[in-house]
């Protein structure tokens, strides 16, 4: 069964998808339910950022693409991620 991501979970999962960088998520003021995320470093720079719709962050795979593009940016930016799998 593949259900759907709950919010908490997509962020939990993003979380360490960028490590050792962090990543924040707060709701878009529009009240659709997209998030607006963003990776940033140690010294609280934004090094990357997204805005996400409800419908990716709730499908595991759509949410995987997404994350997986993001880690592709910073890579190309110079920035050294751990290595990581999306969780089962």
């Amino acid at each position: 069964m593949n259900a759907p991501l709950r919010v908490n979970e997509a962020l939990l999962i993003a979380d360490h998808a960028f490590e050792p960088f962090h990543c924040v998520a707060w709701d878009a003021p529009n009240g659709t339910g997209d998030l607006s995320l963003a990776v940033i470093d140690r010294t609280s720079t934004r090094i990357g950022s997204k805005q996400v719709n409800s419908q990716t962050y709730s499908d595991k795979a759509q949410w995987l693409n997404l994350i997986e593009e993001v880690r592709a940016e910073l890579c190309e930016k110079g920035y050294h991620l751990q290595p990581w799998s999306m969780p089962k």
